[in-house]
């Protein structure tokens, strides 16, 4: 098998990469993908049930996601500010702009309350802050954080505050408990309150697990050899009663639909093999790729993802590489929204 990065390269038009979310919650196209019988079928998400007939579990990432982008001053220059990870009560990795310029010593402030940051030393391209209150900043995220939105979604400094709001509301599935990461586990998006609760109704069983999504999950391969690229670490747990609720699906039978990339390298890093009466947690840099044998997820749910990314890699890993470039070229030809706040797509 080659591990040639170009070989996972697509055209995609700028103007299908989604900047806002639907105008409602759950208005979503979705595309169904057989791989049986290597059929595309188009609908809307609110018909996913449809799709469920052998009544999966389903396992839903419940990380939640910290207002995390946040302004700070330097001499009256305006610098943005991404936390990345609470070291201690005070002191956070983070990532800066303009990092190779600062001096050990430099101090931020933030707003008119008086929070303040000092600049204690770098780590590679990223660096550590020492805040002067931890209640200050939980204080000053809550008002002026902003939600830590990928790249290629375009907000200026000058967005105005209803946008804002709508991207702390919208940025973050319903279902969010878990406080601890900078980007949304996405596929959980579309899933509205009564939709989870129509699917209850329907004797769908789910199931939780944390991953903190971290930068790492956007960080590009930068390698034409990608089987070298390595996977940035993050946090995960699973509490008792989700862990057994899985080893009972698997070993009745019943098949386990992840919701999200996320939520699939948390599963297939895990032997589900017996009960268990502790809380599961540690590090996760799971890098699938084709070539992957997948021992616990059988039903993928997700959405369109960059070309050339880990996230597509795992996309051709699951349903193969000549059925994800079909669908994606489908999803290109027929207009579906790409990436976080983008269209859906199962694959059964």
């Amino acid at each position: 098998m080659k591990y040639n990065l170009s070989h996972y390269d697509f055209d995609l038009p700028s103007e299908l990469i989604a900047q806002k979310p639907s105008q409602r919650r759950g208005q979503s196209r979705l595309m169904v993908v057989n791989r049986e019988k290597q059929t595309l079928t188009h609908d809307t998400f609110i018909n996913l049930e449809n799709y469920l007939n052998n009544c999966p579990l389903m396992i839903f990432n419940n990380t939640r996601v910290i207002p995390a982008k946040l302004l700070g001053y330097l001499n009256s220059k305006q610098i943005e500010i991404l936390l990345i990870r609470e070291l201690n009560s005070e002191l956070w990795e983070v990532m800066i702009q303009g990092l190779n310029r600062l001096k050990p010593g430099a101090i931020f402030k933030f707003g008119n309350k008086g929070l303040s940051a000092e600049f204690i030393g770098r780590q590679g391209a990223r660096a550590h802050l020492r805040f002067s209150s931890s209640e200050g900043l939980k204080s000053h995220l809550h008002e002026s954080g902003r939600m830590p939105l990928p790249p290629y979604i375009h907000r200026p400094v000058d967005t105005n505050s209803q946008t804002l709001k709508l991207d702390k509301k919208r940025y973050q599935t319903v279902f969010a408990s878990n406080t601890g990461a900078i980007a949304a586990p996405t596929a959980g998006l579309h899933f509205t309150r009564s939709h989870l609760a129509s699917l209850r109704k329907k004797k769908i069983n789910t199931a939780n697990l944390t991953l903190h999504v971290g930068p790492g999950t956007f960080v590009p391969i930068r390698i034409e050899n990608f089987i070298n690229h390595e996977m940035e670490e993050e946090y995960f747990e699973l509490s008792p009663v989700n862990w057994n609720k899985i080893t009972l699906a698997k070993k009745q039978g019943q098949n386990i639909l992840a919701v999200g990339t996320t939520s699939t390298r948390v599963l297939e890093t895990q032997a589900f093999d017996g009960v268990i009466r502790k809380r599961v947690s540690g590090w996760c840099n799971c890098f699938i790729y084709p070539g992957w044998e997948f021992r616990n997820v059988d039903h993928l749910l997700t959405n369109f993802h960059l070309p050339k990314s880990t996230l597509f890699l795992l996309i051709c890993a699951f349903m193969g590489e000549q059925l994800a470039k079909k669908a994606y070229t489908e999803a290109v030809t027929q207009r579906y929204r790409f990436f976080s706040y983008g269209d859906a797509m199962l694959i059964i």
